[in-house]
């Protein structure tokens, strides 16, 4: 929001129609969590209201402490660890731990998937104008992002296939001490 602010201000449906326009409307946002988020900024200080019209609609314009804000956030990278964590990752290690999973046709049916998401990316990819560089960024991070999980799906059948037949370790058991057992 704050990146939408930097030239003048706006409402909140301006806000949501340029988030979606810059970014192909990959992630669509709902009005209320825009006026949610603008609510929490102009708390932090980061924005203020501008003006209000009669029909009680407000603008909403970014502070100085909200350039300042913005300034970090675009030269902060991002942490991997801070990214939402992977479903997919998750969904196969339970796979594995849960017996009677055919842990293989879930990755097949994730590789089917994956693979009908990336000939769509690249159809959107194609049919889109050549001046939108915005857009074209976030394709092609969303492109190069099933073609990593693909990957990771080959990597994680050539595994699969290498521990077929072997024994699953048991689970792991922690002895609470007496002393620790007696405060829970």
């Amino acid at each position: 929001m704050l990146a939408l602010l930097q030239d003048e201000p706006k409402y909140g449906y301006q806000l949501r129609g340029e988030f979606e326009a810059a970014t192909g409307a990959t992630w669509p946002l709902n009005i209320g969590q825009v006026y949610t988020t603008l609510t929490r900024l102009e708390r932090d200080g980061l924005v203020r209201a501008a003006s209000s019209e009669g029909d009680g609609r407000s603008m909403y314009e970014i502070t100085d402490a909200g350039r300042t804000e913005l300034a970090n956030w675009f030269q902060t990278p991002v942490a991997r660890e801070s990214r939402p964590r992977d479903e997919l990752a998750i969904k196969l290690a339970l796979a594995l731990a849960v017996p009677g999973v055919d842990v293989s046709a879930v990755v097949q049916r994730q590789r089917m998937s994956t693979m009908q998401s990336l000939q769509e990316l690249t159809r959107q990819k194609r049919n889109s104008a050549e001046g939108e560089i915005s857009w074209q960024l976030v394709i092609e991070s969303m492109i190069f992002g099933a073609e990593a999980e693909i990957r990771w799906l080959d990597h994680c059948e050539a595994m699969l296939l290498r521990h077929r037949g072997k024994p699953r370790p048991a689970p792991q058991t922690y002895d609470v001490p007496a002393d620790q057992e007696a405060r829970s």
